[in-house]
């Protein structure tokens, strides 16, 4: 019986092997190829009956190499004297395409994406991005790629599992020099009798703050909730219904810590606190991270004052607060470049984390590359949960309140 059970164990591995890595066309996709094949035939005879003289050749270079899925010809108007918005868009998509595929072609882990074998690997991307920067359905997908639609949801996933692989080299916590040079001034008030006396106002390393990602509930728990009234469900939505997306992001909007974890799991920056007091090397000397309230407030990570504050508390909240922004406006960038982050239709948390990681890892190669997208700053979603104050230890409310005294003597001072 025991040799049976390993028997059919190692035939269920082999023609899953044999499905990744050699999937036919399935009677769908024979049908749209032959659609295809039916409509370019008649759109060829019309065109030749219509037009007596030969098409232009970038025409027949069109029929030859068939346009990019997600952008389809339109018909030419007056050849402008420079290039459109319109034209510049495609630039920048096509580049952004190429880089990615790139990325995947020199990134160790070579197994091939799972899927048709004759679709491309720029096509590949292609798919991919359109689903992940556009709310649309994988039956549209399916029609604008000439693809089955599970075959497209293989792909999908497995372009998301070889970007998430990338994850350690593209979201990196900065060292030595790249460190130096990812450091801000917290301020840009200067206090000269304060650095003669050997103090000084910390620079910035990154904000470290959150943002939630509405994912669909799984089946058992989506009819525990279907039983509850409508008000309820509005008021007090399963915590499983969301992801929480802890991010620490530099002054040029690139993410350098990344964390997913279930809407039940309230860390609240307690382990990546833990870390960084295991590793003092993680931060530069005279460095920190901002934080809005809720997190815990530490040598590493300045967080604003909470209750009864006076001017000179108040100068200080304002000044974090100026850092934090930065984080707004590029979990902004995320949403808004990533559109399906607005809602992800997976009742699966594995599979709902790797896609929110991929947008994460693909949104610091856009900033990389320059291609930054402004999206609305969402603050409400990027405070923490807990609106209660976060945990303090002395080391830390030393240095605040030391911080808070250095920026005070500037205003005072009229030191700019």
């Amino acid at each position: 019986m025991d040799v049976r059970q390993y028997v059919v164990s190692a035939g269920r591995a082999v023609l899953d092997m044999m499905e990744r890595e050699w999937q036919p066309l399935s009677a769908a996709e024979l049908d749209l190829r032959l659609d295809q094949a039916v409509e370019e035939a008649l759109e060829s005879e019309l065109l030749a009956e219509l037009e007596p003289q030969p098409p232009p050749a970038v025409y027949v270079q069109l029929l030859q190499e068939k346009p990019s899925p997600a952008h389809p010809a339109r018909p030419t108007a007056a050849a402008p004297t420079g290039p459109t918005g319109e034209q510049q868009q495609e630039a920048a998509d096509r580049e952004a395409v190429q880089y990615i595929s790139e990325l995947l072609q020199s990134s160790k882990s070579m197994a091939r994406l799972a899927g048709r074998a004759r679709l491309s690997l720029s096509h590949t991307v292609l798919l991919s991005l359109s689903l992940l920067s556009e709310r649309v359905s994988y039956r549209s997908v399916s029609r604008r790629f000439r693809l089955e639609k599970g075959n497209i949801h293989r792909i999908f996933f497995s372009f998301c599992e070889r970007i998430g692989a990338l994850r350690e080299q593209q979201i990196r916590w900065p060292v030595g020099e790249e460190a130096a040079e990812a450091l801000s001034p917290l301020s840009s008030l200067v206090v000269k009798s304060a650095q003669d006396e050997g103090r000084s106002i910390p620079r910035v390393l990154g904000v470290l703050g959150q943002t939630q990602i509405p994912i669909r509930l799984p089946v058992g728990k989506q009819d525990l909730e279907s039983g509850r009234p409508a008000e309820k469900r509005t008021k007090e939505a399963h915590p499983d219904c969301w992801l929480n997306l802890e991010l620490v992001c530099s002054r040029r909007g690139q993410f350098l810590h990344c964390r997913v974890s279930k809407g039940s799991d309230v860390d609240g920056g307690r382990r990546l606190r833990d870390r960084l007091k295991q590793n003092p090397a993680l931060m530069p000397p005279g460095s920190c991270l901002v934080a809005r309230t809720g997190y815990p407030l530490t040598a590493q990570i300045l967080t604003p004052y909470a209750g009864g504050r006076g001017p000179k508390q108040e100068l200080f909240n304002q000044t974090l607060e100026e850092h934090c922004r930065v984080l707004d406006r590029a979990v902004g960038s995320l949403k808004a470049r990533f559109k399906r982050l607005t809602y992800l239709d997976i009742g699966n948390y594995d599979r709902a984390r790797t896609v929110v990681l991929t947008a994460c890892v693909l949104h610091n190669v856009f900033v990389k590359m320059g291609q930054e997208l402004q999206g609305e700053s969402e603050t409400e979603e990027v405070v923490l949960a807990a609106a209660e104050d976060g945990e303090e230890d002395e080391e830390g409310v030393r240095r605040r309140d030391a911080v808070a005294d250095l920026l005070w003597t500037s205003v005072n001072s009229g030191s700019t």
